[in-house]
């Protein structure tokens, strides 16, 4: 004779059942609202119908749970709603529930539900907290990119540091940018780059596209991991009007990768002229002060010739202080202009077009933007670049080379 199931475990094991399935969690419902009650501890209480059928929901009320949409629409009878949950089973009524954890109303997509329930989840946790953003370094020495080497995004950035800021070394972390893999490939090299130990910034970046192709960086993981990175992180996804949940996790966002460039390095043409200011102000500074202290010995030397007109020697010996004083202000002002010369010169020499215009020439291999600085670096047929003064030319190794 079998041995009958108590209902205790019955229900136990539908539970298990149910609640075991990945098919029934993270799931995307619509449907009508009915039966809508709210607790007083603000549970909400309803279902969910589509035609004939319906299923009990309970939203529990949660920080970033509230009840209603983004929009401000509430749960409330007859709506059309777009509802986040996963599938459970309620042992002591024996009833099969939706736990919903967000809302929004039907009409807007799955796509950007998902993109309200995460963004509102993440705030709640927070992950965009404004306190939480980091500074960027002033002068960063090493840069991290993640991005796919393929395509423009990468060579843009690199234009934009090499002109501004050359003095930085660029890491690049490649990954797919859109895809299934993408996400994926996007934490990992964020994490690759971190592990380093010695990059000063890392710069998110992809060109535009689609909601579908920019989504990898509306994901969870993608978030997270720049939350957790331990150097500031500047995201540059897609145009000016894209916006992505990397976007709000990022220390700083920018519109575009080119401009994300140009936020993470100073431009070494202000920096120069900022340290002759700077140069110029101290010893304009120093120098009022001395002809300040100057006058005052002068007049107190004056004062003590009039009352005491025995001490002439030691007036002339004063004067003769004055004189050497003088005599040092002129060496150390000298001193601060070579110095000044000296600076001017060392930014002169960063600029690789004062090396042009004394007739040489940079030459680079068309495919990978290497420089040629051996013979050994070239074979027959190898395509160049040739850089002069005045703009490019293209050029081509002989055939014959090297034989």
């Amino acid at each position: 004779m079998l041995e009958p199931l108590r209902v205790s475990r019955l229900t136990r094991l539908l539970k298990e059942l149910l609640e075991s399935d990945i098919r029934l969690s993270e799931l995307w419902i619509e449907g009508e609202v009915t039966n809508h009650t709210r607790s007083a501890p603000g549970h909400n209480y309803f279902s969910m119908k589509d035609g004939d059928c319906q299923i009990r929901c309970v939203m529990f009320s949660r920080p970033y749970a509230r009840g209603g949409s983004q929009s401000g629409a509430p749960i409330q009878n007859g709506s059309q709603i777009l509802a986040h949950g996963n599938v459970s089973f309620y042992e002591q009524r024996g009833e099969t529930q939706l736990v919903v954890d967000f809302v929004q109303p039907a009409g807007i997509g799955a796509r950007g539900a998902e993109f309200e329930r995460l963004k509102e989840q993440l705030a709640a946790e927070g992950l965009f907290d404004v306190s939480r953003k980091r500074p960027l370094p002033k002068f960063p020495q090493r840069i991290g990119v993640v991005t796919s080497p393929a395509g423009a995004v990468f060579h843009d950035i690199c234009n934009v540091l090499e002109r501004r800021w050359p003095l930085a070394e660029v890491v690049l972390a490649p990954t797919p940018v859109q895809g299934t893999q993408a996400a994926a490939g996007v934490v990992a090299a964020i994490r690759q780059l971190t592990d380093q130990g010695n990059i000063d910034v890392v710069i998110v970046a992809r060109g535009g596209g689609s909601v579908e192709e920019l989504w990898p960086f509306n994901e969870e993981v993608v978030a997270r991991a720049i939350y957790a990175s331990s150097v500031p992180v500047v995201s540059a996804i897609g145009h000016e009007t894209d916006f992505t949940i990397a976007d709000f996790t990022a220390d700083v966002r920018a519109p575009t990768p080119s401009a994300a460039a140009e936020t993470v390095v100073p431009d070494r043409f202000e920096v120069s002229r900022r340290i002759e200011g700077a140069l110029a102000a101290a010893s304009m500074t120093a120098l009022g002060r001395i002809r300040q202290h100057m006058a005052a010995i002068e007049r107190a030397g004056d004062r003590v010739h009039i009352a005491l007109p025995e001490l002439n020697a030691s007036r002339e010996r004063v004067s003769a202080l004055l004189q050497r004083t003088g005599a040092t202000v002129e060496r150390k002002l000298a001193q601060h202009a070579d110095r000044l010369h000296s600076y001017r010169r060392e930014l002169n020499s960063l600029n690789p077009a004062a090396t042009l215009t004394r007739g040489y020439a940079v030459v680079q291999r068309r495919e990978g933007k290497e420089a040629v600085t051996s013979t050994k670096q070239v074979k027959g047929r190898d395509r160049l670049d040739v850089f002069v003064k005045d703009g490019r030319f293209p050029a081509e190794v002989s055939r014959q080379y090297g034989f």
